[in-house]
């Protein structure tokens, strides 16, 4: 699996420490900015009850983590100002390994996003303003491996909400791995190692259809081989660049391309404006008889210029 966090070229795994963090060998406490809130988070990621990348109990969240060679399980739960991370089991031994799995929690939860000045922007706008009202400290929840992100982009191509979830436990049950901690199972999302070694025939025993699976199997070799990778898409000059990267490959259109630079490469500038979820909840915002047509949403969205990714995860948040 190739993480968001990985290691630069030439960096020392011995020495590297990662984003600060108050390291306890067992427990990580990562502070927390002030607009931030954890309970708006939980809600949001407790909406499907047949998720299987986490498990939500109660008031923190548990997930397994693929830090390099290991597996880790963490439950996030919330202090005064701060999360606080524990590893089920043994912690890890390595120091450089529990500051790759603090980092995977700053981003997951978009812990280094000042909010402020979206918040400011947002509080003016006729439609963000609700948004905002009613789910303040809401962060863009991230899928930080590329891989998961751009696979259940595909996965969700065309079909209901309800059965994308479907299908990606369906994948990840097949192909993915298992870990215990505490007499509970969680999951690690598929490798790419692992994907890219099937056949269609074995994805579409799934019930996914036969181009889903050309698309995951295209994709994984792809980053496999290098030819697709986070670094490369940050480095790519801009949002629009890395757009046109993810779309040229084939399976990947406009809509999931910037749904991965949203949740995945944190581009504020992405946009999936063709979004029918996006244009239900202006309609639903705006009070609105019809969705809004094209043109009406660019004029919309303007004023949310720099900020389009959080105003379209602001807005789905309404339905969703």
């Amino acid at each position: 699996m190739v993480y968001s966090n990985k290691l630069r070229e030439g960096q020392n795994p011995q020495t590297w420490v990662g984003d600060p963090a108050e390291d306890g060998g067992q427990e990580l406490r990562l502070p927390v900015p002030e607009l931030f809130s954890f309970t708006e988070a939980l809600r949001y990621l407790n909406r499907e009850p047949n998720e299987c990348m986490h498990a939500i109990k109660g008031d923190r969240i548990v997930k397994a983590l693929r830090i390099g060679e290991e597996a880790a399980v963490v439950e996030v739960r919330e202090e005064p100002s701060a999360l606080a991370v524990r590893f089920l089991g043994e912690a890890p031994a390595e120091r450089w390994v529990r500051a790759e799995a603090a980092r995977y929690v700053r981003d997951w939860f978009d812990l280094d996003t000042d909010l402020r000045p979206f918040y400011e922007l947002a509080s003016a706008d006729p439609l963000l303003s609700q948004a905002i009202r009613a789910h303040r400290g809401l962060r863009c929840i991230g899928i930080p491996d590329l891989f998961e992100a751009v696979s259940w982009g595909i996965l969700g191509q065309q079909i209901t909400l309800s059965f994308a979830y479907t299908l990606k436990r369906r994948l990840v049950e097949a192909y993915g791995v298992p870990v215990e901690a505490e007499g509970q199972q969680y999951w690690l999302f598929p490798t790419v190692e692992r994907i890219a070694s099937l056949s269609v025939s074995e994805l579409t025993d799934l019930r996914m259809t036969g181009k889903k699976a050309e698309y995951l199997i295209e994709v994984a070799t792809r980053i496999l081989d290098g030819r697709l990778s986070k670094e490369g898409l940050l480095d790519a000059g801009g949002c629009r660049e890395a757009e046109k990267q993810l779309v040229a490959i084939r399976g990947i259109g406009p809509w999931t391309a910037n749904y991965v630079l949203m949740r995945c490469l944190r581009m504020a500038t992405a946009f999936p404006i063709d979004d029918v979820g996006l244009h239900n909840a202006i309609k639903f915002a705006a009070g609105m008889d019809r969705k809004p047509t094209k043109d009406e949403l660019k004029r919309l969205a303007v004023p949310w210029a720099g900020w389009e990714a959080y105003a379209t995860f602001y807005l789905w948040r309404l339905l969703y």
